[in-house]
């Protein structure tokens, strides 16, 4: 299911992070109705330039969520949302390798890990995911190099496995 809200909010994360340039940790984001939001926090919805009066119906705020140096993975497999969260979303850089090119890839992840990085043929990108409690997800992935917003690819199931656990965070 696509949510043109989503989209935006997912489309916004990726250029507040890319303000900050590429080589960056993994960043997690609390998505709140903007309007909820305005309403019951009022000073919050003031700093970040909320301004109730013109959101328009399910608009989304994400808002940054500090992060323990702790692996995605296990953090994710932690974390329960309030209920005045009405989704999340979670920004990585991943390297992306040509099909076929697995096969040659070592076993052992650190090795792995060090082998993709070096790899000729390797891109680098930056992956949003977000997911709603409804159900609703998507993402937008941005290949380095390809810095002008036209260029962000947006795809609902790009991330399936990362978008199940961010889904996981959201169950009640």
């Amino acid at each position: 299911m696509w949510s043109p809200p989503l989209g935006q909010a997912l489309a916004e994360i990726e250029r507040h992070v890319a303000d900050e340039g590429w080589d960056q940790p993994p960043r997690l984001y609390a998505l709140a109705a903007t309007d909820e939001l305005a309403e019951r926090e009022p000073e919050l919805a003031d700093q970040l330039g909320l301004d109730p009066d013109s959101s328009t119906p399910g608009q989304l705020t994400p808002v940054e969520q500090e992060l323990p140096d702790r692996s995605l993975e296990d953090l994710l497999a932690t974390i329960t949302w309030p209920p005045t969260v009405v989704g999340c979303a979670v920004a990585v850089e991943r390297i992306v390798l040509p099909p076929g090119t697995e096969d040659a890839m070592p076993s052992e992840l650190t090795e792995a890990a060090r082998w993709a990085a070096g790899h000729p043929d390797r891109s680098e990108v930056r992956l949003v995911v977000g997911v709603l409690r409804d159900g609703t997800r998507s993402s937008v992935l941005r290949v380095r190099g390809h810095d002008d917003d036209t260029d962000l690819v947006r795809d609902p199931e790009m991330a399936p496995d990362l978008a199940d656990a961010l889904e996981a965070t959201l169950a009640e």
